[in-house]
């Protein structure tokens, strides 16, 4: 049996593969004035929100190319987000995402190559691999993170 060695790949939710203000934008008048500031604690939001534009073909070409996983961070105050999370991963990722969801705090515990991440919270900014900051410079799209991935197999 041939093993092929492919580089890891953990790829951020919340403002890279999710639009998260899609979930804010379908929050009642009542849930935007209790959870202002702290939207990301409103149980259900996380099962609300839609894929940012190209980021499901993106996953799926990059999961052809490397190792890749899902590494993103979940309210410790929000109950069901760690259950929408996994929800919305197998509805919008499907196989290719299967078993593949990491949801932590620390993110610079994960040893991989790459992280895609919209931010440096949550571990990123220790990352030991490359973080591609995910909105900006040269990564202001799905297309340029493809792009700049593919001469990194």
């Amino acid at each position: 049996m041939k093993v092929i060695n492919m580089k890891i790949l953990y790829i951020d939710m919340d403002g890279v593969l999710v639009n998260f203000q899609t979930g804010i934008d379908k929050l009642t008048e009542q849930q935007r004035h209790e959870y202002l500031g702290k939207e990301d604690e409103c149980p259900g939001i996380f099962g609300l929100m839609e894929p940012q534009p190209e980021a499901i073909d993106a996953f799926n070409e990059l999961s052809q190319l490397f190792d890749a996983y899902v590494l993103s961070t979940a309210p410790w105050e929000n109950d069901t987000a760690w259950t929408d999370k996994l929800n919305w991963v197998k509805k919008y990722l499907g196989k290719p995402a299967y078993k593949r969801l990491i949801l932590s705090h620390n993110k610079h515990l994960n040893a991989g190559d790459f992280l895609v991440d919209d931010r440096d919270a949550n571990g990123a900014k220790h990352f030991k691999g490359e973080h591609i900051w995910f909105g900006k410079g040269n990564f202001t799209s799905w297309q340029a993170v493809v792009e700049y991935l593919k001469t990194k197999v």
